[in-house]
């Protein structure tokens, strides 16, 4: 990445990015265990479980504060460092961000203070009804953001206005429903939910070797057992889905992500390893599995995948179609604003309009995009291949991590069926050590994601390059310099934060004295059944 006002724009927001998703993953897992662990304090009465989810609600609660705040500066930076993103395609991008902070933003952080301050004050049920909601605008918000980053990543639903610049909704249903925009927000709420449930496990396993809290950690770890097995295993169906909406839409990121030179038979091999060379267009030393990429990308065995040269050629085509898109556009910006534009040089525009991002890749190389060499449009056609080095094994460092998510949480859900949680103590010391593992594979997905988009703000719309505000290489680099320093310090406050409430622990607690300790619903509990069936060492409620 040259260190230019585009590269030190597309390097602060993808550290501000990176920072900001350290905190989103557990806020969703978090708030949805805690609405588990509340609900089933309401159907047993048991005040372990009340407890227990105060606890884990005040680590919520500091991930909660910081996530915020970092997410905020993300939303700022469109203004001040994509300011003709902004403004190109703002009518679209910007009505997921409005229904995020005026619906689920507001939702969530109003009952997140309804959660803290009102355990007294509400009853038993009405409190975890708060709780529900709480989780509920936790993952809205995480919905109308990636339905934004969706359609970034596949633009449905819009066109391109000629007179006013400006991409324009022509069907917010398919906005709203974009098949890229739905597997990103299933897989990434996934994501995250292995997050969370890993890091109680490994906290909960803590306790356990410390000889601390010892019935809170078991049941802790058993709900995340469960919650964090059935969590890993969607994340590998949702992945699935993932690649084959990226075969669907974006053929160059599955075939960069795979290091696919060249379009293989079908069914396509899977590169287990190897070492991708990029000036060379070649991996060297791979080693394949037959048909398995075949089987991901397209869901048989008679579709090819193609591989990045063949990509590159058709590219250059979209590239001499697109110059005679931007000639009709050039026409009718020539005719003036409010000017009608004449049926057929209209006709001429929409016919080409798909492939006039391909040829705003030249803009670099050449002010007047018709005036193109040869050699200029093939330089602008090979842009179109993202770094496929980082992509390669940021994927295969995620997928192993995966795998090893759902052999953990696997482990320890069987030991929680035998009631043996700290029968081993060197698992425990595993599940404590993998604490960091979940963020490591939610930020290699997120850099699979993102860098897979590249030269693309806007897949086959807008080139990066093209999407920055006019600012100095100086005001970028002194802006990347002062957020990554606040960053840092950000970092080091939550660490703080939780570390200290983790050592000191749950603390003591007592319901209200008008509360009751009979089960809410136990006069309605199917036959059969006993409160000991939520409990890892089966005491009766």
């Amino acid at each position: 990445m040259d260190l230019d006002v585009v590269g030190l724009s597309r390097l602060q927001f993808a550290l501000t990015a990176l920072y900001h998703f350290l905190f989103v993953p557990l806020t969703l897992g978090l708030s949805m265990m805690l609405a588990i662990m509340e609900t089933i304090y309401v159907m047993t009465g048991r005040t372990v479980w009340r407890q227990m989810t105060k606890f884990w609600g005040v680590l919520f609660g500091i991930n909660f504060a910081l996530g915020v705040s970092t997410g905020l500066v993300m939303e700022f930076q469109f203004g001040m460092n994509w300011s003709y993103y902004s403004h190109y395609v703002g009518d679209i991008f910007g009505a997921p961000l409005a229904i995020e902070g005026l619906m689920a933003f507001f939702l969530e952080a109003t009952f997140v203070g309804m959660f803290f301050f009102g355990w007294d004050r509400l009853s038993r049920v009405g409190h975890c009804v708060v709780t529900w909601l709480t989780a509920l605008g936790t993952n809205f918000s995480a919905l109308w953001i990636l339905i934004a980053n969706g359609w970034m990543q596949n633009p449905v639903g819009a066109k391109l206005n000629p007179q006013t610049m400006r991409m324009e909704v022509t069907s917010f249903y398919e906005v709203l429903f974009n098949p890229v925009a739905q597997a990103k927000f299933v897989h990434t709420v996934s994501a995250g939910y292995t997050v969370a449930a890993l890091f109680v496990l490994g906290v909960a396993a803590w306790y356990l070797l410390k000889g601390r809290h010892v019935e809170l950690a078991k049941r802790s770890m058993t709900v995340a057992a469960s919650f964090g097995l059935a969590a890993s295993l969607s994340v590998v169906v949702l992945g699935d889905e993932s690649g084959y909406a990226a075969n669907e839409h974006q053929k160059m990121k599955l075939a960069a992500i795979e290091a696919m030179w060249h379009t293989e038979p079908a069914p396509a091999s899977f590169t287990v390893l190897g070492i991708p060379d990029q000036e060379a267009r070649t991996t060297h030393y791979a080693v394949h599995v037959p048909w398995v990429m075949g089987l991901i990308g397209t869901r048989s065995l008679n579709t090819e995948i193609p591989g990045m040269v063949d990509l590159v050629e058709s590219a250059k085509g979209r590239i001499r179609e697109g110059q005679q898109a931007y000639d009709a556009l050039q026409r009718i910006r020539a005719l003036g604003a409010g000017v009608p534009i004449p049926a057929d040089l209209q006709a001429s525009f929409d016919a080409k309009s798909r492939s006039l991002g391909y040829a705003l890749l030249l803009k670099p190389y050449v002010d007047d995009p018709r005036q193109a060499t040869d050699a200029q449009i093939d330089r602008a056609a090979w842009d179109t291949v993202p770094q496929v080095a980082p992509l390669y094994w940021s994927f295969r460092v995620m997928v192993g991590l995966g795998l090893f998510f759902i052999v953990l949480t696997a482990t320890f859900f069987w030991l929680s069926a035998r009631r043996r949680l700290d029968a081993h103590p060197w698992l425990l010391r595993v599940a404590v050590w993998s604490i960091p593992l979940p963020w490591v594979a939610a930020e290699c997905g997120w850099i699979v994601a993102e860098l897979g988009r590249q030269p693309w703000a806007v897949e086959g719309v807008l080139p990066t390059a093209l999407a920055v505000s006019e600012l100095g290489a100086g005001t970028v680099l002194f802006t990347l310099l002062g957020f990554t320093a606040v960053y840092s310090v950000l970092i080091v406050v939550e660490m703080k934060l939780m570390l200290k409430a983790i050592r000191k622990g749950p603390a003591p607690d007592t319901p209200p004295t008008h509360e009751t300790q009979v089960p809410l619903i136990g006069s309605v509990r199917p036959p059969g059944t006993h409160p000991a069936s939520f409990e890892p060492d089966g005491e009766a409620a």
